[in-house]
């Protein structure tokens, strides 16, 4: 009987049950996020700022709209289907969120504790998106150019390499030493040579970028191809496989996985190196933007321009992450990253 009631104690993923049933546990933790919310916007409206800050009774309202969505949307989540399990996953981070811009708001706006112009309260952000927005928008669209066109010649240069180097040992006999000598640098420290060898400070960038990005994608494939077992080679020449067969059509879809380590690692370098390379000379973009709000120690802009980046780069690992599932769809359940 002891038995029976302790393997009733777990769920069945391991995890203690408790008393409280799952629909009033969610119900709770929807409630609570809502509240949080809706207690930072009265925090917000309520106590009056310790200097004049511009946007503070939008912030607020804007603090209002999310908690009365939370609200609203916490008893339908069960029908909402995917955006409600996302929703549901996400509820102790909005918790959290509300929480931190509470401490945020009082830390600054509020209690001027944070040294200034160096912390800006979170309306000053918001300031900076209403009022400074063309300039933003320009400044990324910019940036989106350069960052893909880039990453897309790295990552075409670097698969092709990889593939060769890891099908051919003749091309590894020449490109593994150089291949040595340029992977460990960082691609930054190619901007002097850059900057001389180029005509313009765009197509600069547009080398550093893809150097960075085809650095990995390169090993990562070289690695894929190598380690492609080689009973399929043996079973493809069997039936009469071709080179360009084996290459196309079994080495470089076994290698993918690899392939798309060497992206992810690819992306996360070539924002790294869009910063840096538009500091030196770009007329817009959001290192451009960086460095003029830094000049002029409009940190709130800074910090602005940060979350905007943080959200494209989030957003092109997502797009990354689905064309990856999508073209990885036979290998479904096998990968773990």
């Amino acid at each position: 009987m002891k038995a029976v009631q302790n393997a009733t104690a777990f769920g069945p993923d391991g995890v203690p049950a408790t008393d409280t049933p799952p629909a009033e546990r969610l119900w709770l933790g929807g409630l609570a996020a809502s509240a949080a919310w809706l207690a930072a916007a009265a925090l917000t409206a309520l106590w009056p700022d310790a200097d004049e800050w511009g946007r503070t009774g939008e912030y607020a309202s804007l603090l209002v709209v999310v908690g009365g969505a939370l609200a609203f949307a916490t008893p339908t989540l069960r029908w909402l289907g995917a955006v409600g399990k996302r929703l549901r996953a996400a509820v102790p981070w909005l918790l959290v969120l509300a929480l931190g811009l509470s401490v945020w708001e009082v830390m600054t706006a509020k209690l001027n504790l944070l040294p200034r112009p160096f912390f800006a309260p979170p309306q000053a952000l918001l300031e900076v998106y209403l009022d400074d927005w063309p300039r933003l928008v320009e400044c990324l669209v910019a940036s989106l150019k350069l960052l893909l066109t880039g990453y897309g010649i790295g990552a075409a240069v670097g698969l092709v390499t990889g593939v060769s180097i890891g099908w051919s040992r003749a091309v590894a006999y020449w490109i593994n030493p150089v291949l040595r000598l340029i992977g460990p640098l960082p691609a930054t420290a190619w901007l002097p040579i850059a900057f001389f060898a180029f005509p313009s400070s765009w197509s600069a960038s547009v080398f550093l970028i893809a150097l960075a990005t085809g650095v990995p994608v390169t090993i990562l494939t070289w690695s894929g191809v190598a380690s492609v077992n080689p009973a399929y080679y043996d079973i493809a020449r069997t039936l009469g496989a071709s080179n360009r067969f084996l290459v196309l059509k079994v080495a470089v879809p076994a290698a993918m996985p690899h392939v798309f380590v060497g992206l992810f690692m690819g992306l996360a370098a070539s924002f790294a190196v869009l910063v840096v390379a538009e500091m030196m000379g770009v007329k817009a973009g959001l290192g451009w933007y960086l460095q003029w709000a830094q000049g002029w120690a409009a940190y709130a802009n800074m910090y602005a321009a940060l979350l905007v980046m943080a959200g494209v780069c989030s957003g092109l690992v997502t797009l990354l992450f689905r064309v990856r599932d999508r073209l990885l769809a036979w290998q479904k359940g096998m990968l773990k990253w």
